[in-house]
């Protein structure tokens, strides 16, 4: 199956109106000529923790979303794009509550990684801990087991208590390419067309590294699952937040990526009034990817754009993000912040916030967004023009709630009908429409503060042009007669 590219929508299963059979119902009644490249539905599994990303199985949908009936119904309509996390499964699933009981003798045992198998006494070295990349203080969790009391310490990558949520799995166990192969085979009979590999730059862990991305080893295990995806029919979306090199290293290996760079960019763009920036970074960057402006986390910065930002204006960016009501994420591992002390992993907002609710600023940033080469996103909070959810950040101490405001059916109905919602529609379907973008992309050059992207295929061709200091809009475009339309945005 071929990746279209189209338009996709990245929702949570209950973040449009509820449970997954309304999420079908809203999207036939509103968007059915919209996302024509698929939904990207956020983990729908039951999970313990981290809205989805602490998964205790693969093989059921939480009753609270829906069931597997509901997902193929989808999927009739909507190319689906679905979760797996390749590195973790919940402490809750069966087969980690399993090993609490029994320890080593457990069936599940060798799934997971317990310290002996990185350090032969079992003892965690710290000088090769401070080595790692690191997504919380200590990359491990102890567990007392049932039937014996003993203790047994496993990796946990993730996970904001102690002991983790998140048990990481032992890749070179055959039982764990298994149990991935038979989550895979599910996901096939279930009408998925694409898999996003969540954290799969953490799953080689190797002492006297950082524990992330690790070559070759890496690629040996994508182009394992790759093969196995294809030979179900499925397509993988590795998801990899790292130095753009590595992103890079991937693309170069034939991999789809996530343009991690480009949210930064464009907000860059918009807000100091000069394409430099955008333009060094758009001659540069693979064509095969997945783009977004905001996403269920926040709008990258550290690791993805080290060497590509100036500390200075980046703080100076940051500042003004924080003014207009974002918060932040930051860098753990000391080995990882920046020597002047710059730690600012995400910049968690909803984008039409940050761009202090300007209609004009936000489909400028839309439509770059849509004429850089890839598979564009659009983030449900997105699509309605959502602002910062304050409260719900107040509410549960969670500072990525800012961007995950679940909307009521009513509330959906309203809000599409708000006039930047609809000329955000209106720009999708010509993106989704205009058959220049199956051809071939160009840097027009410029004055600093414009914006001049193009596509040519055959006969057909579309400029889009954007005056940085009225953030205005222009599409230049040929129709099926050949005459020359321009399209206010």
């Amino acid at each position: 199956m071929a990746i279209k590219n189209q338009v996709q929508l990245i929702t949570y299963p209950d973040s449009l109106g509820g449970d997954l059979k309304t999420l079908n119902n809203i999207l036939l009644k509103y968007f059915s000529d919209i996302f024509k490249g698929g939904v990207h539905i956020l983990p729908p599994f039951p999970s313990s923790g981290d809205r989805g990303f602490a998964p205790l199985t693969y093989f059921e949908i939480d009753p609270k979303f829906g069931t597997w009936e509901d997902i193929r119904h989808i999927g009739e309509n909507f190319d689906v794009l679905l979760d797996l996390m390749v590195n973790h499964i919940s402490k809750e699933s069966e087969f980690f509550q399993d090993f609490l009981e029994h320890g080593k003798k457990s069936e599940y045992a060798d799934l997971f990684l317990t310290l002996d198998k990185i350090w032969s006494d079992g003892k965690p070295v710290q000088e090769d801990i401070s080595k790692m990349f690191l997504r919380r203080r200590q990359p491990y969790s102890t567990f007392t087991i049932s039937e014996t009391g003993e203790e047994e310490t496993v990796w946990t990558t993730f996970g904001k208590e102690d002991p983790s949520e998140q048990i990481d799995f032992d890749i070179n166990s055959p039982k764990v390419k298994e149990l991935l192969k038979d989550f895979l085979t599910n996901f096939s009979k279930q009408n998925v067309k694409i898999v996003r590999l969540d954290a799969v730059g953490y799953v080689i862990k190797k002492l006297g590294t950082s524990c992330f991305f690790i070559e070759p080893e890496i690629y040996k295990f994508i182009d394992w699952i790759t093969e196995l995806a294809t030979s179900l029919g499925l397509e993988l979306l590795p998801e990899v937040h790292a130095h753009y090199t590595t992103q890079f290293k991937l693309a170069e290996h034939g991999s789809w990526i996530y343009d991690f760079i480009l949210p930064y960019r464009i907000l860059d763009t918009l807000i100091n009034k000069s394409n430099s920036e955008l333009y060094k970074y758009l001659k540069v960057r693979p064509h095969k990817q997945f783009t977004m402006l905001d996403c269920h986390d926040g709008i990258p910065v550290k690791p993805d754009l080290d060497d590509l930002i100036n500390t200075k204006d980046a703080k100076n960016l940051v500042d003004l993000c924080v003014e207009r009501g974002s918060n932040l994420s930051l860098i753990y591992s000391d080995a990882h912040k920046a020597k002047d002390g710059f730690d600012v992993h995400q910049i968690r907002c909803s984008y039409y916030s940050v761009l202090n609710c300007d209609d004009d600023a936000y489909l400028a940033a839309r439509a770059i967004q849509f004429f850089t080469p890839g598979i564009p996103q659009v983030y449900y909070v997105g699509l309605l023009a959502g602002k910062n959810d304050e409260e719900n950040v107040k509410l549960t101490g969670e500072g990525r709630e800012i961007n995950r405001h679940n909307f009521t059916s009513i509330e959906i109905e309203q809000e599409v009908q708000k006039e930047v919602v609809q000329r955000l529609l209106k720009l999708i379907k010509f993106r989704n429409e205009y058959p220049a973008f199956n051809g071939e992309f160009n840097i027009v050059n410029s004055e600093d503060d414009e914006i001049i992207l193009s596509w040519k295929k055959d006969k057909k061709f579309c400029t889009l042009n954007i005056c940085l200091q009225t953030n205005k809009s222009v599409i230049e475009y040929v129709d099926d007669n050949g005459d020359i339309l321009i399209y206010n945005i």
